[in-house]
């Protein structure tokens, strides 16, 4: 088997963040909350990916999937090297799923498969989450190459827009910065029971 010897731990924030940064389409992890953390090694102990889980980002976004925000966790990232073998990420889900049963306790995972760069969810299907829609597309806002969410500049910090808010929010101004439509998400969920 070509995952003989690969093994999953749960590990902290700290330790993704660099390789998640590095190996994740988004490129960061800036405003994402991170409960439970798990990586990916190989037979010689290299982590090989990185996950993260955690409370759903948007105020009262929990109510689509249940009655409770502590029955909802969303699969926030996940990335892999390239040249893991057959399966990895799969492998991977599964074993943190079986962590996170664990950690956690029961409920409903939600993760979303992003339309923007192509994805449709294959890995979630092949892991049996279930497909149980679309979300159309967002305003974000984009500069120097990586994409942030339209409340990155609303966020504050005891009242006060938070500096990086202020950075993001001049560079609009100056032009440095735009707005751009996303193409939206399919969104997937996994009951743990």
């Amino acid at each position: 088997m070509a995952l003989s010897g690969w093994y999953v731990k749960r590990v902290n924030r700290s330790d993704v963040r660099d390789f998640i940064e590095l190996n994740h389409y988004s490129g960061s992890i800036n405003g994402c909350i991170a409960d439970y953390c798990y990586s990916l090694y190989n037979p010689d102990g290299v982590m090989c990916g990185a996950m993260f889980f955690g409370r759903m980002a948007m105020a009262n976004q929990w109510k689509r999937f249940s009655n409770s925000p502590d029955n909802v966790i969303e699969l926030r990232r996940l990335c892999c090297i390239d040249d893991t073998p057959r399966n990895s990420e799969s492998y991977f889900i599964g074993r943190a799923i079986k962590l996170l049963k664990k950690d956690w306790w029961k409920g409903i995972i939600v993760s979303y498969a992003d339309k923007e760069y192509n994805h449709t969810g294959t890995i979630y299907k092949a892991t049996n989450f279930k497909m149980i829609g679309e979300i159309k597309g967002a305003k974000v806002i984009m500069w120097n190459g990586k994409r942030y969410h339209d409340k990155t500049i609303r966020t504050k910090y005891k009242g006060e827009l938070k500096p990086f808010a202020k950075r993001v929010k001049k560079a609009l101004d100056d032009g440095e910065a735009f707005y751009k439509k996303t193409a939206g998400k399919y969104t997937y969920t996994y009951e743990i029971s």
